[in-house]
């Protein structure tokens, strides 16, 4: 009998691995939370009186100077051993233009097709890109959740597409180049084997140094008379949450579980932005959003809680 226990327990190598993927999937559900707020808090900028080139501004001047101290200790002339060409690339993907694409959606569409389109467009193209790139190619139950992506997705924003005197479509389409943005982000930080806090700081000093001094110089600073209370709110959701500890979150969980799995977390970021959304932007979602918003989140969990009985099933089967 205890022969028989030994043979059931994890090897050490298993056990760590195991730890590392419950760490991977715990910071993959931070950063999914946190994209919620971010997409809501995006939403309340822009009717504040913020466009999207002040919110870009707010989020990676602030990160910019979060993470600068840790980089000036750490081979600086290198970027924490990032370099200037990598970084500058996660930067393009990760960086300014992907907010002045998420944010300017919102002149356009609502927020629950920020919280739809964006959101599950990362998913696609995120294990689109994963499997063309880093031949992690999808299982069967991934391609069935994603299958009930694409459905989820026609439920919700189809109707602003087939409607000709609408302009959500613009929206839609920012929206979605947003989230194939960061999906290249995503592809390339886990190729390159950047680690987590490396890529976020890397990425957001880059951001600032280029994108601060030309928004100031454009703009001549325009920020400054706008309300601080607004200022404050938008730094700390856009900078500090959103800009530093979602992406370093997401860094982790891509290095813990790779780019594929990872890209199914914003499954909870669509639900937690419409509920957010209905006391702070005051926008009820329609019946075909809610039912378009189950569909998908029911197509990014499914994969999730599969793939979790598989793990813990193979972790308890004997060595032969």
């Amino acid at each position: 009998m205890t022969a028989r226990r030994a043979d059931l327990s994890p090897r050490p190598d298993q056990a760590t691995h195991a730890t590392s993927v419950k760490h991977g999937y715990a910071f993959g559900f931070l950063a999914s939370l946190i994209w919620g707020w971010f997409l809501v808090a995006s939403r309340y900028g822009v009717g504040e009186g913020l466009t999207a080139a002040d919110i870009a501004f707010l989020r990676y001047a602030t990160a910019g100077l979060i993470v600068l101290p840790w980089l000036l200790r750490n081979t600086p002339h290198r970027l924490a051993g990032v370099g200037w060409v990598k970084a500058g690339c996660m930067a393009l993907f990760a960086g300014p233009p992907f907010i002045l694409l998420s944010a300017s959606g919102y002149l356009f569409a609502p927020l629950a097709h920020a919280a739809v389109v964006q959101l599950g467009a990362l998913t696609l193209f995120n294990v689109l890109l994963a499997s063309i790139v880093l031949r992690e190619h999808p299982s069967a139950p991934r391609l069935f959740g994603l299958t009930l992506v694409v459905v989820g997705l026609i439920v919700a924003a189809g109707p602003a597409l087939w409607t000709g005197s609408s302009h959500a479509w613009i929206g839609d389409l920012l929206f979605g180049s947003a989230g194939l943005s960061w999906a290249i982000f995503t592809v390339l930080q886990r190729q390159w084997g950047v680690p987590a806090f490396a890529a976020t700081a890397s990425l957001s000093l880059v951001s600032a140094l280029i994108y601060a001094p030309a928004y100031l110089l454009l703009t001549h600073g325009r920020i400054w008379h706008l309300p601080w209370t607004v200022l404050a709110e938008q730094a700390l959701a856009q900078g500090v949450f959103s800009g530093v500890i979602a992406i370093y979150a997401f860094s982790r969980a891509v290095a813990a579980i790779g780019a594929s799995r990872s890209a199914l977390f914003p499954a909870t970021s669509p639900g937690v932005a419409i509920l957010l959304g209905i006391p702070v932007t005051g926008e009820i979602p329609s019946c075909m959003q809610v039912a378009g918003l189950l569909v998908l989140s029911a197509g990014l969990l499914i994969p999730l809680v599969l793939d979790a009985r598989k793990r813990h099933l193979m972790c308890g089967r004997p060595e032969r």
